[in-house]
This record gives structure tokens, sequence and C-alpha cells, in this order.
């Protein structure tokens, strides 16, 4: 395996001294993808850009590491478009992301590169109708982008659907991919696809899993790395609140009671704490949406839908939500819950602080939380400050109205699940 990381020698790589004037086109980019660049607002090519798209347009494989929000899916999904229009054929690419909401926003991001040359893509994931999805891809779309689990129900039980003429293989979050279990089902895919083809992985991270999955998948790959320290980036400003878990409640009500007006993404660890709290700050006024694993699909890309449109600025989401998604001008990410792996803390506050702007983050630490919290401190290589409140007992004059709400939400719980509300009745 080459671990080069030097810029190809052709006449399209930047060097250093023409490093401010790096474009998409020096890189070796066609007009109309330029265009199209031009189109969405992709003003200058990002690092992880200017390092994979010259290697990957002389037909190399790619291992690209870089941290999230990075720009990685125009990284690959540039020179698949390119050699597309090159050699246009149906089930030309296939991409696999490891949730469904990422799955969808790659797609909208070859659709808005790939529009001036009349690109079409299909979404295969779970969630949707098997008929409908199997009737899209006999139309022999040029890209797919899945899920490995509904792509392979695909490839075993669709009549007529195969991926024997596939040119391009794109694992996007790998190590997501395969912290989710979906090994197994790579490697069924992997057999069953050809060999001669290109194939680029995308991670964060390089654990051993990845590492593995990179020697069985690719051939003599180019490793190129933008970010060797798995980092936040600088203009996020990183904040922790210190409470009991009692008022845990109303420490997040005070929160968005402080922030209120700014586009917020509050984290969980589980789907009922992300139902519960969207239906308590509802019943407080905030215009608060879910977004969990135990939704509909439809009704998870409607939550996405109105969040990124601002009819919803408070959205409360579960883990689904922490890789890839790339939500323009969140302001703010309050991790309700600490999470148990301190990648995931990064992949959660990435959400904010994008292309260069600035964001907070607040993460509550209760009393059962320090050793988790310390452990990110040590990982991200830097200490929170203490998010500046006037006193705790303006936190806790909150609590009345908190009581009242998590009584609303527990009785509407009850009530969906046709059990009656407890009423205690004094003894006379």
């Amino acid at each position: 395996m080459s671990n080069d990381n030097k810029e190809p020698n052709n006449n399209n790589s930047p060097s250093k001294d023409e490093e401010k004037e790096v474009s998409f086109a020096s890189l070796g980019v066609i007009e109309p993808l330029c265009k199209a660049c031009e189109q969405v607002k992709y003003v200058k090519p990002t690092d992880i850009q200017v390092e994979a798209i010259p290697w990957a347009l002389q037909g190399r494989d790619i291992i690209g590491l870089a941290q999230t929000g990075s720009g990685k899916t125009a990284a690959f999904a540039l020179p698949i478009l390119q050699a597309l229009w090159e050699a246009p054929q149906g089930l030309f690419a296939c991409v696999l992301a490891p949730t469904r909401e990422l799955a969808y926003q790659i797609t909208e991001t070859f659709n808005a590169l790939g529009s001036t040359i009349g690109v079409r893509c299909v979404v295969i994931v779970g969630g949707m109708d098997m008929m409908a999805q199997s009737i899209a891809l006999s139309k022999k779309p040029h890209i797919i982008i899945a899920t490995p689990g509904r792509l392979q129900d695909h490839l075993e039980n669709t009549k007529g659907f195969g991926l024997r003429t596939l040119k391009y293989l794109v694992m996007d979050e790998a190590d997501k991919l395969l912290d989710m279990d979906f090994g197994p089902m790579i490697d069924k895919i992997l057999k069953i696809i050809p060999k001669e083809r290109h194939t680029f992985l995308f991670s964060a991270t390089m654990t051993t899993k990845v590492a593995k999955l990179q020697r069985a998948s690719l051939n003599n790959p180019v490793k190129v790395e933008v970010s060797s320290k798995y980092s936040t980036v600088s203009t996020l400003l990183q904040y922790y609140l210190f409470f009991p878990f009692k008022h845990k409640d109303c420490y997040l009500i005070y929160l968005c009671n402080e922030l209120a007006g700014n586009s917020t993404i509050i984290f969980t660890r589980t789907c009922n704490d992300a139902q519960r709290l969207a239906l308590m700050l509802r019943n407080l006024g905030f215009t608060a949406i879910p977004l969990h694993g135990q939704l509909a699909q439809s009704k998870r890309l409607g939550s996405l839908n109105k969040f990124k449109a601002g009819s919803r600025n408070i959205l409360v989401a579960t883990d689904v939500a922490s890789r890839g998604l790339d939500i323009p001008l969140v302001d703010v990410v309050i991790n309700f819950d600490i999470p148990a792996n301190s990648k995931d803390y990064i992949h959660r506050v990435g959400r904010t602080a994008r292309a260069g702007r600035a964001g907070k983050s607040i993460t509550l630490v209760t009393q059962y939380d320090v050793e988790l919290f310390q452990r990110i401190e040590h990982v991200i290589g830097k200490q929170m400050e203490a998010f500046p409140i006037e006193s705790n007992d303006d936190v806790l004059l909150l609590q009345e109205r908190v009581s009242e709400a998590q009584q609303v939400v527990a009785a509407a719980k009850h009530l969906k699940k046709g059990v009656k509300p407890k009423n205690k009745k004094l003894k006379r």
C-alpha cells in the first residue's frame, strides 16, 4: 500500500506557493462541474478536496481521513461525476452510508453537483417501500446511495438487479459503518461487485476495523489525511454546566430560555428521551421537533427539513443526527447526555461552527458523568469553560413549570399506551 501524501505529479496539482490561488479548475475538475460548484457556492476547495481530487482523477484508490464538516462528500462526488461524464453508463457508482439521513444528504450533493451533466441518483435505504425502490433500480440510475442492509436485500431479492458493471464504490464514514455492525453485509457486497473498480474509503478515524476493511477492498491506495489530530475546530466555543442529576431537565429549559432565537440541536442518548424532551419543550412554548431511529422515515426526513428550513429552531436528536449531516447555520449544540464514546462528542459538536463560522457547545454534566467528561477533555486536548449563569437560584425558579410540563408529557404517554394515569386519592 502507498502512504504517499504528496500531491500527484501532474500539471493540475497545486504547489505550496500556489496554495492561495487553488481552485477546482486547478485541481483538474472540468468546466461543467466547476460551474456546478459555483452554483452551490463552493468558492474554494477544502483541504481534503485539494488532497484527494487530483489523485482520484488519476484513477487511484483513496483512503481519506478528515474530521467531520471538512467537505468529504464533494471530494469523492466530483471525481466520480467527471468519470461519468467521460464514460456515461447506468449503475456507475455506489455509495454506502451508515444512516438514512446521511444517504439522503449525499444524494442532495450528487444531484446539485451533477445538475449540469444530467446525473440520475437513487436512494436505497430501510423504512421505504421495496417495490418502489426495485422499480427505480430497474431504470439503471447512474449513482446508488445506500445503507448496506437495504442494498444487500436488493442484491439478494430483486430480480434482474446487480452491480456487475460498477466502476466506483465509496464507503463514507467507514468507522461508523463498522461500529454499527455493518461489517458482514459489506463483506457480502464486496464479494458480489467487480474486483476491477475504483474504491474510495472516507473515515474520521483509522481504527483497526477500518484498516482491515481497507486491506480487503482497496488496491494500492493513496492515503490523504488533513487532520492528524482528532479535534474540534478552533471557532467552536465549548462550555459545560455542572449540577445535581435531579435538576437536569430544569437546567436544559434554563439554557433554552437563555439561548432563545438560536438554532439549537440537543443530543440525547435514547430515542425515549429525544421524544420526551421534544414534547416537554413544546409544552413550554419552544418550537422543538424530535429526530430519532424509532420515527418512521418520512417523519425523520420531515423533522430534518423543518429544522433546516428554520420553521423549528430546536432539534432534539439521538446520535442518528451526529454524523455527516450538513445542517447550515446551527448556532448551538447541547449535550443533554454525554456520549460514552469521546469520538461521538466530536461528531456532535461538529454540527455547529462549520465552514469557518463560529458556534458554541454546552455539555450538561451531573455527578454521574464526571469520568466521561474528563475523558472527552483529554481527547480534545483542552479544558472547557463553565457556562456563565447568574445563580443556581435563577435556574431553580423554573422548577415548578418544568414539573408541570413533565406531568403533561407523562400523562400523554400513558394515554397513548391506553393506560389511564393513576389519580391518587387522599385518605379520609
